[in-house]
């Protein structure tokens, strides 16, 4: 169950309705208190969830209290996040566009679970987020608040108000709103267990390298350590279960490998990408645990499930990539696509090793106690048991098709 603290302010206006704020301390949800509390005339309850941001310079539930919330939550969900969200997707090897591994999107529907779990406990007839006009978060909000429950009303602030991140930060400065962005810093970061995502700024020039900047979890490959790194990761039924023979929980083993890749610059991603909406983006992501983590599991499953499964699981995992980018986690079709992926996984067990070197995540060894690869049917030295006169009737038999069209085909 997810620990939580809250604070509590005055009590709001008598009769007055509720709006439950998905709170992240940054720019657009600072300003979007002040600014719901003059347009809607309602009480705002700021609610920050936690899936694994890094921790804020200052109590982000405090300062949503003194930026006029009558009351602020602080919802702990990393475990959930990783077990009923995380792990799922990695089941899925969950790539979006094969580049991106959803980390920013994946964490979009347990928020909005949270959301409304308070909303109802609140008794509160809005929800409210921060998110623009352009991009894909609103959709997975709205979307995935009106599936679970379509009384509740939603509200956008900045999709409504059309400001300017400039024009944002000069209306806090105006109405004296505490915010932690400065003009001269104006990217916009998100950040969880599975991933960081940074865009705005001079990243909307698609020609110019990322600055320096950017990147706040990952070494530049350049200045990564000379010497590779092999580390060792354990699965049971798809999931990690430990790391260089320790044994360790899902949050453990992410935060461990976040900081391990990241030391080898493994796990940057700068690329254009499809938006829901129809606007091709450029995104920068920073995803060392899940760089590390998917590529490892690919290749466990290359040695332990067979052909034909891999090959219909591919096209299963990206109908799952798309239902998570597209905020459709509780439209109906994940959890039978989710159940047929967790029927693959039954011998999905063994160990990957990996090499860490220069920004490159690289599998060199595997091994399965259910390991399809048999080494006396695979080599071409001693202990050779193929049975190679087998091969021409089989071979026969599967161009025997075309053959026969040739002849067919010859004859007019």
């Amino acid at each position: 169950m997810a620990c939580m603290r809250e604070e509590h302010g005055s009590k709001g206006k008598v009769g007055r309705d509720k709006v439950i704020l998905a709170y992240s301390g940054g720019l657009d949800t600072s300003v979007a208190i002040r600014w719901i509390q003059e347009k809607y005339d309602l009480d705002v309850i700021a609610v920050a969830i936690n899936v694994g941001q890094p921790p804020s310079g200052d109590d982000i539930i405090a300062r949503a209290m003194r930026n006029g919330a009558i009351k602020a939550e602080f919802i702990d969900a990393k475990d959930e996040f990783v077990k009923e969200y995380i792990w799922p997707a990695l089941k899925a090897n969950a790539m979006y566009q094969n580049i991106y591994p959803l980390s920013t999107s994946i964490a979009r529907p347990l928020i909005a679970k949270k959301l409304v779990e308070v909303a109802k406990r609140e008794g509160a007839k809005y929800i409210a987020h921060g998110c623009t006009g352009k991009g894909n978060d609103q959709v997975r909000f709205d979307v995935g608040i009106v599936s679970m429950d379509p009384d509740l009303k939603i509200i956008a602030p900045i999709r409504e108000w059309v400001m300017t991140r400039d024009e944002e930060i000069e209306y806090a400065e105006k109405n004296g709103i505490e915010i932690i962005v400065k003009r001269e810093s104006p990217y916009s970061r998100d950040e969880n267990l599975w991933g960081a995502s940074c865009e705005a700024g001079v990243l909307e020039d698609a020609w110019v390298e990322p600055p320096k900047d950017v990147w706040v979890h990952t070494a530049d490959p350049v200045d990564a350590p000379d010497l590779p790194e092999y580390i060792e990761i354990d699965f049971e039924k798809g999931i990690p279960v430990g790391i260089n023979g320790k044994r360790m929980d899902g949050i453990e083993i992410i935060e461990s490998l976040y900081t391990t890749a990241g030391t080898h610059g493994v796990g940057r991603i700068d690329h254009i990408e499809d938006r829901l909406i129809g606007i091709k983006s450029r995104e920068v992501y920073e995803c060392p645990a899940a760089t590390v983590l998917i590529t490892a599991h690919r290749a466990l499953e290359a040695m332990t499930v067979t052909k034909d499964v891999i090959e219909f699981k591919r096209g299963i995992e990206q109908k799952f990539c798309e239902l998570v980018y597209n905020g459709l986690w509780f439209g109906g079709l994940r959890e039978p696509i989710n159940a047929f992926i967790d029927g693959t996984q039954d011998y999905v067990t063994g160990t990957i090793r990996i090499k860490l070197h220069k920004g490159k995540c690289t599998v060199v060894g595997r091994r399965s106690p259910y390991s399809l690869y048999d080494t006396g049917l695979s080599t071409y030295g001693k202990g050779d048991n193929f049975d190679h006169t087998s091969a021409v009737g089989f071979i026969y038999c599967w161009g025997l098709p075309d053959r026969t069209a040739a002849r067919a085909r010859g004859k007019k």
